[in-house]
């Protein structure tokens, strides 16, 4: 399907230097301010106390969050189970119990809501933190070894290292966003930092699979020339795909309360620059790296010489 019909073939490798100075500019850039200023990690991974409050009527968890926030209390509430149940997830301060904090919170909320009851007061230890840290840097280690793997076998090795490349572009950048800004970085926002990796290759792979059949059909042109057909050619596919998800996670931007909030800013990042990383950062590596038409044909000896076996066509 084809909304957006490019006749004339865009050279975007004309520009693949200049792109990929800026990608460099902002890959460091990020590095910088994840080494100088650090994730603002959620209590998930610092550790903290939780507290459930039970509601006879359905909470208004927008009323809790703000009762809190004008009580000098920083938190993050949402429903636990069922409408009338609320969770809330808060930072321990230095001298401070957690008997201490959920006496107070729950002497802010019944003033609200005199209904408000305490249900459960739990701290969440360090060590748990700790373990969460390690064992998100062992998924995206494990989903990065297996992007390059896959991309490795399917098409050659220079197109497995371009797109992890790509790819770790895409993650650092996302996570040099939330150590600028200083937005809490939680297990929702890993878990689409972990999606974005997924999502961004699909977007490398129609690509270079396209730069595999171009290279095979235009048995003349050089390998700029097979790498700008191929973007052009796959345009209105990435447009309408990116178009479509974009919608949706806009949708939990902007209503999906603080509990998506960072979770579909996230993803919103991540999908912009796994766009532009796959056409603008990927497909121009591959062109450094040397990828050549004989890398995908397999020539075969005849009497009158080498035979692409591709096309059964003398070359």
């Amino acid at each position: 399907m084809e909304f957006f019909k490019i006749r004339r073939t865009i050279p975007f490798m004309r520009y693949a230097l200049v792109f990929n100075v800026i990608s460099a500019v902002t890959f460091l850039a990020a590095v910088f301010f994840l080494a100088t200023k650090h994730l603002n990690l959620s209590i998930e991974f610092t550790g903290g106390t939780l507290i459930e409050v039970a509601y006879k009527q359905s909470a208004q968890v927008d009323r809790i969050r703000e009762s809190l926030d004008k009580a000098g209390y920083k938190a993050e509430v949402q429903n636990f189970g069922s409408s009338r149940d609320v969770l809330i997830r808060m930072h321990l301060e230095k001298n401070q119990s957690s008997a201490d904090l959920s006496q107070k919170v729950i002497g802010v909320l019944k003033e609200q809501d005199g209904s408000a009851e305490l249900r459960r007061v739990e701290f969440v230890g360090p060590q748990i933190g700790n373990e969460l840290v390690e064992y998100g840097g062992l998924a995206l280690l494990v989903t990065a070894v297996g992007i390059v793997l896959y991309l490795w076998m399917r098409f050659e090795w220079r197109f497995g290292l371009s797109g992890i490349i790509a790819n770790l572009h895409d993650v650092i950048i996302i996570l040099g966003f939330f150590a600028f800004f200083q937005w809490e970085f939680s297990l929702p926002v890993l878990a689409a930092v972990l999606a974005v990796l997924g999502y961004s290759v699909n977007e490398s792979v129609v690509v270079f699979d396209r730069v595999r059949e171009n290279f095979r059909k235009m048995r003349k042109a050089s390998t700029p020339e097979v790498i700008d057909s191929a973007i052009t050619g796959v345009i209105s596919r990435t447009i309408i795909t990116h178009l479509c998800t974009q919608m949706m996670v806009t949708t939990m931007l902007l209503f999906g309360g603080p509990a998506l909030h960072y979770f579909a800013l996230a993803l919103t990042i991540g999908i912009l620059f796994g766009i532009y990383s796959s056409v603008l950062v990927a497909s121009p590596l591959v062109m450094w790296l040397g990828a050549r038409r004989d890398q995908f044909i397999v020539a075969a000896k005849t009497k009158g010489g080498p035979r692409d076996e591709q096309h059964g066509a003398v070359v």
